[in-house]
């Protein structure tokens, strides 16, 4: 049974930020028309993580097969996430921090991560309900912790907010 673990700590998020832009270029030169973005905790200042880097690649429609033969190159396909015609997660575990990579067709129902960090950034109560969400499930089955995020990230596609964007 897999348990989740939150923690702040300023040089974590430096160490994913320098990450993001060194995989961010080696994307950048498979896949030169996608939109790459560093989304999740860490892309939030003074949030606290599992420790992860998540970066989301958003493609247009007719580049999505190529881009997902693309990435395949760079990371592992990640046979535990959901798998479409529009969405495709990839991670590397072995980086540091590890990454999740999340394939996205730009405007399908999975190109939400972006606009998800961005509310985030923009309203700091968001934020703390999240960052709350995280402290109750500190130490707790992984699979209870994501279904309560997955709620609160329905209830934050349904703001105003998030709509706005």
């Amino acid at each position: 049974m897999e348990r989740v673990n939150f923690f702040y700590n300023k040089l974590l998020y430096d160490k994913a930020e320098e990450t993001f832009f060194i995989q961010k270029a080696l994307i950048e030169e498979l896949l030169p028309e996608a939109d790459v973005q560093h989304v999740g905790s860490t892309a939030i200042p003074n949030s606290i993580t599992k420790g992860d880097l998540d970066i989301q690649v958003r493609v247009n429609a007719n580049i999505f097969p190529n881009a997902v033969k693309e990435l395949s190159k760079l990371y592992e396909l990640n046979e535990g996430s959901v798998k479409t015609e529009t969405f495709r997660a990839f991670k590397d575990d072995s980086n540091v921090p590890p990454m999740g990579v999340q394939l996205t067709v730009i405007n399908s129902e999975f190109d939400f991560f972006w606009k998800f960090r961005d509310v985030l950034l923009m309203n700091d109560n968001y934020r703390n309900e999240y960052d709350n969400l995280k402290r109750k499930y500190e130490g707790m089955e992984m699979e209870a912790y994501r279904e309560a995020k997955n709620k609160f990230f329905e209830e934050v596609m349904a703001s105003p907010e998030y709509k706005n964007i």
